[in-house]
């Protein structure tokens, strides 16, 4: 099943500032774990083998009830190892549950709630990563100093629900590199990091469509960003065709993820992955 075949992809990105030595990010994003998803647990594992230098986690982790613990130990090797930052998504927050799989054709797939109470262990979960070092980017801005290198952060919660609010301005630092870093990618959101000088901006939430068609693409992004950029390197607001990320635009990553819900197990030539992000520095 294409949902078990895990891919790690690699992506270079000239964005670090002039002098700045490169700096391996690796981006990891919609795990939806599940407690009996061992295959899953061991290749997040693994990840620790490429040896990162920052960990950016954009949020929905679990899914399910049971998952704090799986999901810690999958974490484990580069919670010891690794620079981190996360932020959250609706699934660290709430457990999924079934629905119409064509809602997601509609505009805005999300339904109401029958339950607003919270029941998934997010504030466990950012208790533990923060406890391993992981930046904590909930509506706030936070610094990472990796081997030198100041890397200014600014993140929101979850956009698909409405829980974001962009931190307060704040001068950069000379010679710093900038990273914006939100779940869903809502077009608000981009046009807030964006303006706020943001070098380079990470996101999920889209797991890549899901479901794509050869030659067409996904069908959906489950937010309000354009299909043509539900996944993969892109420029934000525009970008030129020689270069994502052009003249007066801000790179982006938007990571396909590596889960699914498990009411809808199933991906078509979307494969889950996680992304190794070499940055360099700009031209």
């Amino acid at each position: 099943m294409e949902t078990k075949l895990f891919t790690v992809r690699d992506a270079t990105l000239p964005v670090l500032p002039a002098g700045m030595a490169d700096l391996r990010v690796l981006h990891i994003s919609d795990l939806h774990l599940t407690p009996t998803q061992q295959r899953k647990i061991d290749w997040v594992r693994s990840l620790a083998e490429l040896r990162p230098d920052v960990v950016v986690d954009t949020g929905d982790n679990m899914a399910h009830r049971q998952a704090l613990a799986p999901l810690l130990h999958a974490l484990e090797p580069l919670l010891a190892s690794s620079a981190g930052t996360f932020v959250m998504g609706s699934n660290d927050y709430y457990a999924p549950h079934a629905k119409n799989p064509a809602r997601y054709l509609l505009p805005d797939a999300r339904v109401p709630r029958r339950n607003p109470e919270r029941d998934l262990p997010a504030e466990e979960l950012a208790r533990e990563l923060r406890s391993a070092g992981w930046k904590d980017l909930t509506n706030r801005r936070d610094v990472l100093e990796v081997g030198g290198r100041r890397i200014e952060l600014a993140g929101v919660d979850d956009p698909h629900l409405d829980l974001d609010v962009f931190p307060t301005p704040s001068p950069r630092s000379p010679g710093a590199f900038r990273l914006g870093v939100a779940h869903a990618p809502y077009r608000r959101v981009l046009n807030a990091m964006h303006d706020d000088d943001s070098d380079l901006i990470l996101a999920g939430h889209t797991h890549g469509g899901q479901l794509c068609v050869p030659f067409y693409g996904a069908l959906v992004t489950n937010c309000d960003l354009d299909r043509r950029r539900v996944s993969g390197v892109h420029g934000w607001p525009g970008e030129r065709p020689d270069r994502p990320g052009g003249e007066g635009s801000t790179m982006m990553h938007v990571s396909a993820g590596a889960g699914t819900s498990p009411y809808a197990p199933v991906r078509f030539a979307c494969r889950p992955e996680a992304t190794l992000l070499t940055l360099t520095a700009a031209p």
